[in-house]
């Protein structure tokens, strides 16, 4: 037995969930301690009087106006998840009624007890139960990931020109107001995804009683509902972004020679906007949906075991006492950037928010250890595929560790790739002597190369924890990458906030000193979102790989051979989707981006008085143009991902759906590496150049110099693979898994009709 008792458990989690969003708030309220009320920022303290000598200009305009262009970024932003979400929830409504409608026609609609699937001497809720619960699982994942989004999107919007602000301070005081806004995302995230699982569980659990499996098959909606908000967030936040960026790029740098984030960009609002719903409600919506999907995949499989056939509550309930331990860490690890170290130099920024990476995952080794061995029993079995294999508690320990360590080294590896610290982009860099075309060569070149190390690493992940504790062990190593979530996540926020405030800092005509100084938080963020990216595919991988493993238990499939045509052909055709996927987003963003150029170009031409800044843009027409293109955009890779394995499942069976699970999992994995890196070192390329910080750097520039503009071309190619194909591929992979799951009892019942005939 293990040592911590039933009703401890039910103590813990919700304990755990509650300091998470406890912490969060008083992290908010920090935040908010900094005023962007002209009256208030009159007040003569120490700092005020360095400011105004700095500027030149009076602290209270400078506050009045950043405030403004705040107001008008959170508008523009609220506005379009909205309209986002009003379409959104349309589609949530038609796929709760066809999941209720697919999984209660499994048993003919009947509302009796049937044998249970794994143990037929008992009988089991029935399948209308399932059904009916599934379906609410569904809409609560769902709703949950996009309040998770929102609510990460408002922190952003309410901190960046506080952080602009606190900039005047000093380099120190800005990136503690952007982490600390970071972690107020962080931790509500990772608290409330716990939080509503663990509810969910105990509130089906007194209709279901004794019907674990029925139970935790029915949980696993809540992965479904989380991880379709996710994509068309991801789809439709990418487009957004990427259009306006674009527009905003090639217009203004290139053809006007007019510095990033200038007032008289008439893009530049929606640019600003895009960074918001893109980058922050997309990622939240995004990591939401491996958390819950890697809980459910682990639930799933351990219902089989002896955890859930001995209704072993506290051993069941491990993946949730992960979690749990894993928001207590990241508490204690946020500490480290926002209390115990001050930074001085902005050459520590970068440190800093690595350090909070390694300092996570050292404290939650540790964590993993104390909550294997006080919440599982010595020796246990764990189900694979149709036998039971005896597995210690140190067994899982070691694959949770695995999964958190591969995180790690995928995260470094990222960095080194995507960093203008090291090599492999400074030679990105250099190759822009020769103009555009050697960038792009390069710069691909850059991405393949990326994928080595990160896929050896979840490869030895996957064999190790298989080894130990089956497909169980690959959810656990799963949800062992997205422990420390709420840190994650918080390194991942502080960049667009960091973006935002240089962006505010320079439309409210701040001083030079003080946009290096934005500059710098943001080229660190810049990193840090290329590492947050490559945890996402990282656990996504591991994540559909877990969900396959349930799946095929789930559709009593004893093996998938590839020989046989019917997986074959899935396989082959699982690898092309990717590909299909990625190729409607870019040329989404590519359709959207170029009438952002033509509006751009067509106001600089019509409306006199912009350049020199007499007139304003009319600013509102381009949001209007990213929004529109977004919501009609996203609509075609959604659907493609959502009606797959539903097409492949009824039409051709669940051997050929397991074909193209795996297929769409090898090669999915290796594109969004590659695009995500690709992306992220033309941007840092261009940085680099900007920055001029080192003697090779200042050769190749400064800004509007002939290689600076073949940087800036390189990054905008760069900008749909980092933002919109690259971090969306990782949700298409275990969206398919997670549906094919969920659907799984019906598919095996009444699927495969083209090979029945």
């Amino acid at each position: 037995m293990a040592l911590l008792p039933d009703l401890g458990t039910e103590i813990v989690i919700p304990l755990c969930a509650v300091i998470g969003i406890v912490f969060s708030l008083v992290q908010w309220y920090l935040v908010s301690k900094v005023s962007i009320t002209p009256g208030a920022a009159g007040v003569k303290n120490g700092y005020e009087h360095l400011i105004e000598e700095e500027e030149g200009v009076s602290g209270a305009s400078v506050v009045a106006k950043c405030a403004d262009i705040q107001s008008a970024i959170s508008e523009g932003a609220t506005s379009f998840l909205y309209t986002e979400y009003r379409y959104v929830g349309v589609f949530m409504a038609i796929f709760a009624v066809l999941i209720f409608i697919f999984l209660g026609s499994v048993k003919g609609f009947s509302t009796s007890k049937q044998p249970c699937t794994y143990d037929t001497e008992k009988l089991c809720k029935p399948a209308l139960a399932t059904a009916g619960f599934s379906t609410i699982a569904f809409l609560l994942g769902a709703v949950t990931s996009v309040v998770s989004g929102f609510l990460g999107m408002k922190i952003a919007t309410y901190a960046n020109a506080r952080t602009t602000l606190e900039a005047r301070k000093g380099v120190g005081k800005a990136f503690i107001t952007a982490f600390r806004s970071g972690a107020v995302m962080g931790f509500l995230l990772a608290a409330n995804g716990l939080l509503v699982l663990f509810i969910a569980i105990n509130v089906f659990k007194i209709y279901y009683e004794d019907d674990w499996e029925g139970l935790f098959e029915a949980i696993t909606g809540y992965g479904l509902g989380g991880s379709s908000m996710a994509l068309f967030g991801r789809v439709g936040g990418g487009i957004y972004t990427k259009a306006a960026d674009v527009g905003a790029d090639l217009v203004g740098k290139v053809e006007r020679n007019i510095p990033e984030d200038d007032p008289r960009n008439p893009a530049v609002i929606a640019d600003n906007v895009g960074d918001n719903v893109g980058d922050i409600a997309g990622m939240g919506s995004d990591l939401f949906g491996s958390y819950a999907e890697s809980s459910c995949a682990a639930l799933v499989v351990a219902s089989i075991s002896s955890f859930g056939l001995n209704h072993d509550l506290t051993a069941m309930c491990y993946p949730l006492l992960i979690s749990s331990m894993g928001i207590l860490v990241c508490l204690i690890t946020t500490l480290f950037a926002t209390d115990f170290f001050e930074i001085k130099a902005v050459k520590e920024i970068e440190p800093a928010l690595k350090n909070q990476l390694i300092i996570s995952t050292v404290l939650m080794t540790v964590g993993i250890f104390i909550v294997s061995f006080t919440c599982l029993p010595s020796s246990f079995t764990i189900f694979n595929f149709g036998a039971q294999k005896v597995v210690r508690n140190w067994h899982l320990a070691l694959c949770v560790c695995v999964g958190l360590w591969a995180g790690l080294i995928i995260g470094f590896v990222t960095e080194y790739y995507t960093s203008n610290a090291y090599r492999p982009v400074q030679d990105v860099a250099d190759s822009c002597r020769t103009g555009a075309a050697t960038n792009v060569i390069f710069g691909l070149a850059l991405g393949y190369k990326s994928v080595i190390i990160p896929i050896f690493a979840i490869a030895v992940s996957i064999f190790v924890s298989f080894s130990l504790a089956a497909m169980y062990g690959i959810a656990v190593a799963a949800l062992g990458m997205l422990s420390t979530i709420a840190t994650g996540l918080a390194i991942d926020a502080y960049g667009p906030i960091s973006d935002n405030a240089g962006g505010i800092a320079e439309m409210a005509g701040m001083s030079h000193k003080i946009r290096e100084r934005t500059d710098a938080l943001d080229a660190a963020g810049n990193t840090t979102a290329a590492i947050g990216k490559g945890f996402a595919i990282g656990s996504a991988a591991l994540v559909s790989l877990a969900l396959f493993g349930a799946f095929v238990s789930r559709a009593a499939i004893s093996t998938v051979d590839v020989l046989t045509p019917k997986v074959f052909i899935g396989l082959i055709v699982g690898a092309m989707l990717p590909y299909w996927f990625s190729a409607m987003t870019m040329k989404s963003v590519g359709s959207a981006a170029l009438k952002m150029v033509e509006e751009v170009r067509r106001q600089f031409d019509t409306i006199p008085g912009i350049m020199e800044g007499t007139s304003k843009p009319d600013y509102a027409t381009c949001v209007k143009i990213s929004t529109d293109a977004s919501i009609r955009e996203m609509i075609p890779p959604g659907a493609l991902v959502m009606l797959t394995p539903l097409i492949v499942g009824i039409f051709f069976g669940v051997e050929t759906l397991s074909g193209v699970l795996a297929g769409a999992l090898v090669s999915g994995v290796q594109i969004a590496i590659s695009a995500s890196n690709t992306g992220g070192a033309w941007d840092n390329a261009k940085k680099y150049i900007e920055a001029g910080a080192s003697e090779h750097a200042r050769s190749l520039g400064p800004k509007g110099s002939d290689p600076h503009k073949a940087a800036v071309i390189g990054d905008t190619i760069g900008d749909p693979l980092k933002d919109t194909s690259g971090p969306s591929l990782n949700i298409l992979i275990k969206l398919m898994a997670v549906e094919s799951l969920v659907f799984a009892p019906f598919f095996a019942t009444h699927g495969g009709l083209l090979f029945k005939l």
